[in-house]
Formats: structure tokens, C-alpha cells, sequence
């Protein structure tokens, strides 16, 4: 079954009617183009790259060059040499952190960050080779920036961000968090799980020293590789040491920042279906694409808010912010009353195809902020291939639970 609507968007639906609402979780389905750079890369080429001189070799790092210099564009025309591809963005941010922290230092976090900042961090704190302070977010999952400033301390070198919550889609104030830091002669590191792809990436909107996304979120690429980026300036000591293709007569890791951080054979199709990925979101323009999933979401939440024991959770809005950006990404989160959140999303399957998240959503702290403790929320996350009977839907199938 095929669906489409006035953007153009088509996806193929299996019988039954498979709704899938978990973009944040991994968006579906990819555009057409990512599978087919991913295909093209494993069966034709199917060389690493960097790794030699052979036709092929040389095709495959040319590939990783151009998606340097794509991603470089999509996070403000960034230097591309300091544009590093982990695999995965979980890894990208231990690099970050564990590559960066020494002892003695302190951290401040936000409630609203996920476990892939939170649980490294932690990590370090508990044995005591950092101190960790963990400020609160309100109701909406959004973090006020003067409680990080009162926060700060004479140890402190780090402030660790979600730039949008990924329960309740808040997005927090990144300019004001960088500036804090900056004028504290602090570092800013910004996980951009949930804004890249959704937000456009300026200087100005980041003030990032160090940016971490995962290539299979919004960036709409494969799962199997992440970005790491760091400014010029900041030094990291490799989490992982090994091969990198340069310097092999030595023992010592390479100088270049993106030698040091890519040890071991990249994922060469990974890399080819963001590339791809990138085009797409270029052509159709992340700041379009972003309102749209936007306006999905604040549609879901206005009607779902409106149904007797639903209590939509956070504050959702199509139009930006002024002051900084976007006021949220395409997330909905929600609780039904007399349901646990695991009970209505299998029942959302079953009465309608539609296909979300329920729980905790890998982020510990968030919750107690939200009332949502006991058992976390339903989520549902708007990709750009939803359309409107995406959220008719939902609602419907939720309507029939009350």
C-alpha cells in the first residue's frame, strides 16, 4: 500500500498498515537514495578506506572526504578535518568525555539529558576522578541556563547538553549554555541526537565546542556510524587506539584529529548512506522539513491533550522561538490514565499499526521532573515521511482507550 501526501513524500506500507512513529528512536523508512549509496558501496566497492592505492580504495576515501565536507556544512560550515565518524554517537560522546575530563575536574549535566552523556559521566564521578552536578529541568523538560551558571564552580571545565530532550522534545537554550561556559573560560559539549536534521546548525544556534549526533536519527542515514565534531584547539586522547591507514611505521597514534579518532576500519557503506542522506536533507531543506515534523507533533499534542485522561507532557510549538531557535523538535510524549505506558503502546499497535516508544526513553533523570516516575511516557516522534493520517491515527486509537 502506498502513501503520500502534498509534499511529495511516498512510503510503501505493508498489510496491515504499519504507522511507525519512533523517528527518535531510528527514523523509517530512509529515502530511497540512502539504501541505495549503502548497497553501491558493500557490493561494488566493498574496499576500506584509507587503507590503500587500488581503484576501489581510493573511490571508498573519497567517499569518507565528501561526507566530511557534508557534514561539515550541515553543522555551519565547520572545518571538515575536525569532523570525526565513531561508530555511533553513544561512542562519539564517551571519546568526548573520557577523551577530554581529567581528574579534578567538574561537570555540569542537565536532568533532561540522556543516559549516553548522564551514564559515562556518572561513570567517572563514582570513581571519583570527577564531580558531577546533575540541574534540574522543569515540567517541560527544559533547563533554565541560570541554574547552570549558579552551578558553576572554580573546578568546573565541562557543560554537557541534550540540545532537544528526547521524552518531551524541549529545546534547550544552546546559546546561552555555550556562553555561560565561555565567559567561565569552560568548554561546551552539545549532544545533538535529537536537533540535527530537525534544527539548522549555525554558530550562532550551537556555540558548541564539541557536537556528538548519530548518523540514523535525523540525519535519516544507517545505523553504524556517528559525528564527532571539536573545534580547533581541543585535544582529545583517543578512546581507542589501534590502525588508523596513516603513520603505520609508528607506534604512536597520529597527530591529525580525525586519524586519532577513527582507529580500526570504517564502515564504508555507513558512510555512503549519510552522505546520500545529506544530499536528500539539502535538497529538501532541514529547516522545511524540520517546521513540518513540528507541526505533525503540535497537531498530535493539541488533539491528544484534548481527550479526557490524556495528559500530554511538555510544550510543543510549529513556529520558532525567537531568542533561540526552536521552541521543540517532533516528539510527543503522553500518558493515558488508568494505562501504563507499555500497555498503550502495544494496544496502539494492535488497534492501528501505530508503532511508538513507551517507557523511559533512556533518559533517568528526566522523569522525576515530569511526574512521570512510576512507569515513563509514550512517545511519539514525527519523521518527515509522516503525513497527517499519521496523527489521525494515533489520535483515533487513543480515543478508543478512553
Amino acid at each position: 500500500m502506498s502513501v503520500a501526501d502534498e509534499t511529495g513524500y511516498e512510503k510503501n506500507l505493508p498489510e496491515p498498515i504499519r504507522r511507525y512513529l519512533d523517528n527518535a528512536a531510528t527514523s523509517w523508512p530512509k529515502p530511497p537514495e540512502v539504501f541505495t549509496a549503502w548497497e553501491q558501496a558493500g557490493r561494488v566497492i566493498g574496499a576500506a578506506a584509507g587503507r590503500a592505492t587500488y581503484r576501489e580504495a581510493m573511490e571508498a576515501d573519497a567517499i569518507r572526504t565528501r561526507c566530511r565536507a557534508a557534514v561539515a556544512r550541515l553543522l555551519g560550515d565547520v572545518d571538515p578535518q575536525r569532523v570525526a565518524f565513531p561508530a555511533g554517537a553513544t561512542l562519539g560522546l564517551n571519546m568526548a568525555i573520557h577523551g577530554l575530563l581529567r581528574s579534578g575536574d567538574h561537570v555540569i549535566a542537565t536532568a533532561a539529558d540522556h543516559n549516553a552523556t548522564l551514564r559515562p559521566l556518572t561513570w567517572l564521578a563514582d570513581r571519583g576522578v570527577i564531580e558531577l552536578t546533575i540541574v534540574p529541568c522543569d515540567g517541560a523538560g527544559r533547563v533554565d541556563p541560570d541554574l547552570v551558571a549558579q552551578a558553576w564552580r572554580p573546578a568546573t571545565r565541562l557543560v554537557v547538553c541534550s540540545h532537544a530532550s528526547n521524552v518531551t522534545g524541549a529545546v534547550q537554550d544552546a546559546r546561552a549554555l555555550g556562553q555561560i561556559a565561555h565567559d567561565r573560560d569552560g568548554l561546551f559539549l552539545l549532544d545533538a541526537a535529537q536537533s540535527l536534521g530537525q534544527i539548522p546548525f549555525t554558530a550562532d544556534v550551537c556555540h558548541a565546542d564539541l557536537i556528538v549526533a548519530p548518523s540514523h536519527k535525523w540525519l535519516l542515514g544507517p545505523a553504524g556510524t556517528g559525528i564527532l565534531w571539536a573545534r580547533s584547539g581541543i585535544d582529545l586522547d583517543p578512546l581507542i587506539q589501534g590502525g588508523t591507514g596513516s603513520a603505520s611505521d609508528s607506534l604512536a597514534m597520529p597527530a591529525r584529529f580525525t586519524d586519532r579518532m577513527e582507529a580500526g576500519t570504517p564502515d564504508l557503506p555507513a558512510l555512503a548512506g549519510l552522505l546520500a542522506a545529506t544530499g536528500w536533507l539539502a535538497a529538501q531543506s532541514i529547516d522545511a522539513i524540520g517546521r513540518r515534523c513540528r507541526g505533525l507533533a503540535a497537531n498530535a499534542a493539541a488533539r491528544l491533550g484534548a481527550i479526557a485522561g490524556v495528559r500530554v507532557i511538555g510544550t510543543h510549538a510549529a513556529s520558532p522561538r525567537a531568542e533561540h531557535g526552536e521552541a521543540s523538535v517532533g516528539i510527543v510524549s503522553f500518558t493515558v490514565e488508568g494505562y501504563d505506558p507499555a500497555e498503550v503502546a502495544a494496544l496502539l499497535e494492535q488497534l492501528a499499526g501505530v508503532q511508538v516508544r513507551s517507557g523511559f526513553h533512556c533518559a533517568a533523570c528526566i522523569h522525576a521532573h515530569l511526574g512521570t516516575q512510576s512507569g515513563g511516557t509514550v512517545r511519539a516522534s514525527f519523521g518527515p515521511f509522516n503525513t497527517g493520517d499519521d496523527v489521525d491515527a494515533i489520535v483515533a486509537a487513543v480515543q478508543k482507550l478512553r
